[in-house]
């Protein structure tokens, strides 16, 4: 029995199992005008005094080359109602017809359907004029993995778009500004002393380092309703809250509690095999060790090297040791050889398990026939099932709009469950919006949905969720994995 625990640290997988694809992430996407940010950095666009800002035109990339993208929308720029959104087929096949723009309902309308505060005494304040609420978005854009979060501020960008081409705050628009966090904790703090000058609140923000601006944005009162918190730090941080609500040693119980009830025999022959970078190593253990709590039995735990390129030899232990179950935690990529190695090595365990993060197109085109029966449990709605969630529909549709062709993701769709969030919050409180009563507001929320696109969400709490379901490859495709509903058992917490 092989274990290689690694010392307890603070980020959460999710995360930083993104962090490790240096080869190539597939569908990394950097926008010129971010790659410059930061630190007093800027691309000029073509036609433009560099230092200016662009306004929000139909159909057009308006990302300023401040790092300011005011969306004003324009009459026309509204996806029409159920049509086709390009973009996402995730089956290689062209634009999607599953994931259509649903017309919006009461509750999908940009501003939700609760009740508006009355504007009655709004005062304007740091990030916020007679005409624009600043709201921040400081994600890993530039560094070893180039766009690996460009996601997260696609996604705040589109619902900003959105919500400017009908809706405005008390007669303001929202305007994003972009900073870059570099997959760096120093550049994170350095982009939210940024934010705690120049903006309202940080929306939507995704870094794998996201502990350097913790102390930061607590500091300065900064509300920062992030997609995730990355880390203890940040979870700690009072003014911090993630739309998908996680914490580093909470486990959710419905992994191997469904695990357990579908393959019994499986579970008491489990391996955990993770990429040995960052937290990667602790952060699988504190997984394992949650799982082995709700009875699963790890017989080997295993890292490999980031390095590494030949799985063989590890292929080889999990077979010798009887292996049935495998779960693995590393990047796309790293998953594709994982899958490919055990095809090679004619190894074929009952059940192949990876987490959310690796949910791309990329690694079906990637591992070819390697990645069929592969798992992945997931906290929201898939993105070939779009036509049953209007809201998952809205984002399909106003990221193409505001950037044509960029693949969807599990956190781009909780950047911009945050920033439906946010414009909720800040819709209700009207006249009274302050930073301090918008971060009051926020601890008060729990089994946030946003509207059914994903399971609920403590967001206050700054607790694990316990909903999730499961999806698999099956014919080249992610396909439901069992039943569509969300299996919700509750969580198991292990030692820090």
């Amino acid at each position: 029995m092989s274990h290689s625990r690694g010392r307890r640290t603070t980020l959460l997988p999710v995360l930083v199992l993104l962090l490790v694809g240096v080869l190539a992430a597939c569908g990394s996407r950097v926008h010129p005008e971010t790659v410059a940010q930061l630190e007093g950095g800027s691309a000029a666009l073509p036609g433009q005094a560099e230092g200016g800002t662009v306004a929000g035109a139909e159909g057009a990339d308006t990302t300023g080359a401040t790092g300011t993208s005011p969306l004003p929308g324009a009459p026309g720029s509204v996806p029409e109602a159920g049509a086709p959104v390009a973009g996402t087929d995730r089956t290689g096949g062209g634009a999607s017809t599953d994931g259509g723009a649903a017309a919006p309902t009461e509750e999908n309308a940009p501003g939700g359907g609760g009740e508006a505060g009355g504007c009655e005494g709004f005062t304007n304040q740091t990030g916020i004029t007679d005409e624009t609420i600043t709201i921040a978005n400081a994600s890993d854009i530039s560094g070893p993995v180039p766009g690996l979060m460009q996601a997260g501020q696609d996604a705040v960008r589109a619902y900003a778009a959105y919500f400017n081409s009908t809706s405005d705050i008390c007669g303001r628009k929202l305007e994003v500004l972009l900073l870059d966090s570099r997959t760096d904790a120093a550049a994170d703090q350095l982009a939210y002393t940024k934010a705690c000058d120049q903006a309202f609140a940080a929306v939507g923000s995704m870094s794998a380092f996201d502990s350097g601006g913790a102390a930061t944005a607590q500091a300065c009162g900064l509300p920062d309703l992030r997609a995730a918190s990355a880390s203890l730090e940040r979870s700690k941080c009072t003014t911090c809250f993630g739309a998908m609500s996680l914490k580093a040693n909470e486990f959710e119980n419905a992994v191997p509690d469904w695990i357990k009830a579908n393959y019994p025999d499986a579970a008491r022959k489990a391996a955990y095999v993770w990429i040995n970078a960052g937290a990667v190593p602790a952060n699988a253990n504190y997984q394992a060790d949650a799982m082995e709590q709700r009875g699963l039995d790890f017989i080997v735990r295993q890292g490999i090297d980031i390095s590494e390129f030949n799985y063989a030899p590890y292929v080889q232990e999990l077979k010798d040791a009887g292996v049935e179950y495998v779960q693995f935690l590393g990047s796309s990529s790293h998953s594709v050889r994982m899958a490919q190695a055990m095809q090679q090595q004619g190894y074929k365990p009952d059940l192949f398990m990876m987490s959310q993060p690796m949910y791309e197109q990329g690694y079906i085109a990637q591992a070819g026939a390697a990645a069929e029966d592969t798992h992945i449990f997931i906290t929201h709605v898939p993105f070939e099932e779009a036509s049953s969630s209007p809201e998952v529909s809205l984002y399909l549709a106003w990221l193409q709009q505001v950037d044509p062709g960029a693949e969807p993701t599990s956190y781009g769709l909780f950047a911009w469950s945050a920033a439906r969030l946010f414009v909720e919050q800040a819709t209700a409180l009207g006249g009274r919006l302050t930073r301090p009563a918008l971060i009051a507001s926020l601890k008060q929320v729990k089994d946030w949905t946003a509207n059914d696109a994903h399971g609920p969400q403590n967001v206050g709490a700054k607790r694990t969720g316990e909903c999730w379901r499961f999806i698999k490859v099956d014919g080249g495709r992610w396909t439901a994995a069992g039943a569509r509903d969300y299996s919700c058992r509750g969580t198991t917490v292990v030692p820090e």
